[in-house]
């Protein structure tokens, strides 16, 4: 599965502050531009995860327009309800989303991403983006891997199918992927992989393994339902 080649930009990456996960200096004013003639269908995929767990940064490092984010400073407020813990230098947060889009399979499809919050908080506004979504990426930290279980929960409520990337933060812990598998609670099928957030290719590669999943997922079900 292929993606189609950038117009707008060249080979500038997204980096990240190490610590934190989060975007550090934007990249260069990539021009929004219009959805190529080439493209025949698209798919609306959401990006899921804890609070701090590298969705913003991802989105904007696949991006293929300048991303749209939709964030406000953390301020006092927050203290004692938001975890800094493992993210103590993110100064802003996601309130409503993340959106960026993406181009594949020579520009035939183009791909709509969808960030979503990550505070449980913002839950009836998780069930309003998520609905028509295709499917939807996971971000997990190791370092805090019950975050994702909202999310986790919510999509299969929905029935909406997954893949889960372990966004690799520099100095957190390690584990077997059949330890993850148990503490995440995945289903055997459900794709796990691993990502470093700030880098195109390596994001990229996480939302393959997430649209290979969704082309197996939706021809057995079409089998299914002809037998």
């Amino acid at each position: 599965m292929d993606f189609a080649p950038l117009s707008d930009r060249a080979d500038r990456t997204d980096r990240t502050d190490e610590s934190t996960g989060a975007e550090g200096a934007d990249r260069a004013d990539r021009s929004v531009t219009y959805v190529p003639a080439t493209v025949t269908r698209s798919a609306k995929i959401v990006v899921a995860g804890g609070f701090g767990v590298g969705k913003t940064t991802l989105i904007g490092s696949v991006s293929e327009v300048r991303p749209l984010r939709m964030e406000e400073p953390i301020t006092q407020a927050s203290a004692g309800v938001d975890d800094l813990r493992g993210t103590p230098h993110k100064t802003t947060t996601t309130v409503a989303m993340d959106f960026g889009r993406i181009h594949m399979a020579g520009g035939r499809i183009a791909l709509y991403l969808f960030g979503l919050p990550g505070q449980s908080r913002f839950q009836p506004l998780w069930e309003d983006l998520a609905e028509g979504a295709l499917g939807c990426l996971v971000l997990a930290d190791t370092r805090d891997l019950d975050a994702s279980h909202d999310a986790l929960g919510l999509l299969d409520s929905a029935g909406i199918p997954y893949a889960v990337a372990i966004n690799t933060f520099p100095g957190s812990p390690s584990y077997p992927e059949a330890e993850l598998r148990e503490a995440l609670a995945l289903d055997p099928a459900t794709p796990l992989t691993y990502c470093d957030a700030r880098d195109r290719t390596s994001s990229l590669h996480a939302l393959i393994t997430l649209t290979e999943y969704l082309s197996e997922h939706r021809s057995a079900a079409l089998l299914e339902s002809r037998r």
